[in-house]
Order: C-alpha cells, then sequence, then structure tokens
C-alpha cells in the first residue's frame, strides 16, 4: 500500500486529474471501530486522496468508541464512548503535527450510552447525545487544552436520537428520531443552553431517519429514511421550523439509505445505500428539491454506513459495514458530481463515523 501511495503522491493526474497539483500539507483521517474499541488513523495525501495507514494505528480507545468530532482547529479530536460503564464518557484527544493521537485523561462523563457528537462552527461547544439516558450533553471547549466542561445538566429529549445537526448559525439543533413514525425535533440554542422545542416541533418524516444534512447556508434540510428507502426534503424557516418541500418524499431505487453529506459547493447531495452497496447522487435545485444525477450510482464496498469530506471538498471517504468493512476513499468531480474511487482500505471492524483535520 506505500508503494501505491507513492506512486499516485508522484502523478499529480489520472483519476484526479481536476483536482490541480501543489498541495504539500498533509491531513489526517480518523474512523471509529466500536467493535474493537480502536480508532484507525491514515495520513491523507491532499492531491490524490490516498490514504497511508499511520505507524501508530490501530490507537486503543474507549469502550464502543462510536463517535468522532474534529476540532475546527486540527488540535483536538473527540471520542464518544458509547460501551463505558456506569456511565458513558468521552475521550479527548490532542493530535500532533505527524497525525498521532495522545489522549488527555480523565475521561469526561456523560450520560449513558453516548452515541451521537456534533460541534459548534466555531469549535466553542460540544453535543453529546446519550441513547442510554435519552438525553442531550453539552459541553464548552476551552480553545488552548480542548478541556470539556459541562453546561447546566443533561437535557432530556425522550427519544433515541438516530442522528444531530446544528444548524449553520448554530442557533437550533435538529435531532431525529423514530416514534410511531420517523420525526426531527428541533430545539433553539443559546450558548450551548438549549431551549423549548420551536413551534410546530417535532416535524414528521419518513420511517428510521438515520441520515441528516443541512446545507451551508441552512435553507433546506434532508433525512434518509431507511424503512421507506426514501429521501425527505425540507425548507428552514427563520425560525428555525420546517416545511416539508411539496414533492417531499422522495422515493429510491435504492435500498436503505442511512448517511448524507452535501458537498462543499452545495451543488449535489451524496446518499449511502446500506441495502444496494452503494452510493446515489442528486443535483439540489434553487427551491431545495432533488434530482438524481445521471452518472449515479457509484459502487462501494458492502453496506455503506457513513460519508464524510475533507475540507478542500475534493475527496469523500466512506465506511463501509458487512462483509468487507473498509474505509474507502473516492475522487469527487466539482463540476459534474461524478465520484471515483481511489482505493479501499481494510478495517478491523465497521467504521461508525470518520473525522479528517482541516
Amino acid at each position: 500500500m506505500l508503494k501505491k501511495a507513492a506512486a499516485l503522491f508522484l502523478v499529480c493526474g489520472g483519476i484526479a486529474t481536476w483536482v490541480g497539483c501543489g498541495t504539500t500539507s498533509s491531513r489526517y483521517l480518523y474512523a471509529a471501530i466500536p467493535a474493537s474499541s480502536e480508532i484507525v488513523a491514515y495520513r491523507e495525501d491532499p492531491n490524490s486522496g490516498v490514504l497511508t495507514t499511520l505507524s501508530v494505528s490501530p490507537i486503543l480507545a474507549g469502550q464502543g468508541v462510536e463517535s468522532l468530532a474534529m476540532h475546527p482547529s486540527g488540535k483536538f479530536l473527540y471520542a464518544a464512548n458509547s460501551g463505558a460503564t456506569p456511565q458513558g464518557n468521552i475521550s479527548l484527544y490532542t493530535i500532533s503535527k505527524t497525525g498521532t493521537l495522545t489522549e488527555v485523561t480523565p475521561r469526561t462523563t456523560t450520560g449513558s450510552v453516548p452515541t451521537l457528537l456534533t460541534m459548534d462552527s466555531a469549535g466553542s461547544f460540544l453535543y453529546v447525545a446519550n441513547s442510554g439516558s435519552l438525553d442531550i450533553s453539552v459541553f464548552s471547549i476551552d480553545a488552548s487544552s480542548g478541556a470539556l466542561t459541562q453546561v447546566g445538566s443533561n437535557f432530556p429529549i425522550g427519544i433515541v436520537a438516530m442522528n444531530m445537526k446544528l444548524s449553520p448559525s448554530d442557533n437550533f439543533l435538529y435531532v431525529t428520531g423514530e416514534g410511531s413514525t420517523g420525526f426531527i425535533e428541533v430545539f433553539p440554542v443559546n450558548k450551548g443552553v438549549l431551549g423549548t422545542p420551536v413551534t410546530g416541533s417535532p416535524f414528521q418524516t419518513g420511517d428510521d431517519p438515520f441520515g441528516l444534512a443541512i446545507d451551508s447556508a441552512g435553507k433546506f434540510l434532508y433525512t434518509a429514511d431507511k424503512l421507506h428507502s426514501t429521501i425527505s426534503e425540507f425548507t428552514i424557516n427563520s425560525d428555525g421550523s420546517l416545511t416539508a418541500l411539496q414533492n417531499s418524499p422522495i422515493g429510491q431505487s435504492y435500498i436503505a439509505p442511512v448517511s448524507l453529506l452535501i458537498e462543499k459547493t452545495g451543488k449535489y447531495l451524496y446518499v449511502a445505500n446500506q441495502g444496494s452497496t452503494n452510493l446515489s447522487a442528486y443535483t439540489i435545485a434553487s427551491d431545495g428539491g432533488l434530482t438524481l444525477l445521471g452518472s449515479s450510482p457509484f459502487g462501494t464496498g458492502t453496506n455503506p454506513s457513513v460519508i464524510a469530506s475533507d475540507v478542500s471538498g475534493k475527496f469523500l471517504f466512506v465506511g463501509n459495514q458487512g462483509s468487507s468493512t473498509s474505509v474507502q476513499s473516492f475522487a469527487l468531480n466539482p463540476n459534474s458530481g461524478t465520484l471515483t474511487s481511489v482505493q479501499t482500505y481494510t478495517v478491523p471492524g465497521t467504521a461508525t463515523s470518520i473525522a479528517i483535520t482541516p
């Protein structure tokens, strides 16, 4: 693999012709593997999207490490340890210039079974969804050390959160869950403090809304509805409430969508279809409507479950489950939205979360 990485590093062309040459700084990619309680670590070649395993990988992590969050400074990585007992906890890692992770102890206690992490754009607050205690913990982040300090008490939400995202303005928190049908709860946020859900919340969506994406302008929200194999489309109103688009939800030919990603330009939405072993792609219209891309779908390993993008937006990374547990790298053509597989990397178990340094 090192020989392949070296060759692709030297040749700026081929499958990633549109990426261009001249970028020399490295990025680092980390993936959580809960089954083995490890984090795998790679150097990303920013010119080719090729990953090279770090010598320290895999890194022993907290029990059942499930979700990762990268600080915008690139100095700190946070990991939710869902299997920790008697309460869940969060690990803080400092990131060296060579990508090595060093855990800062002691770990920070949170609610029971923490499974989701999200962070505001400034890196001031970390939000933790706790599936066991059905609540959300919020922590302020020390900018110099990365240390966490809890803001108030755990905030009860009464559901097992399937996904959780902040609006780009950081003033609303969107949480998907499942009851008699899928729904989205919307909470106003002020300096890490969650308020009473907005008027009309929760908003109905498709069943099993595991996937959640918000465009960078904060105008549109989408859910991937696993049970119905649909994508639900919403307009985000000024008060944070949601209005379903007229044609929502849209049906797919592909089965069990579980993860969504809107790429950097905001023109394309990518969907990981766990039951179809592919990524489908859609163009996003000015009104938020989705149209299937002609070159879609793009083949993956078995049961793709999570999608991430590096800061350049030129490469996507997918975590595959099933018989071929792996992390797969794709080059993205921003002009056409087409994805080209770069390489696939075997990992010791299902990757449930991927975080990349800026």
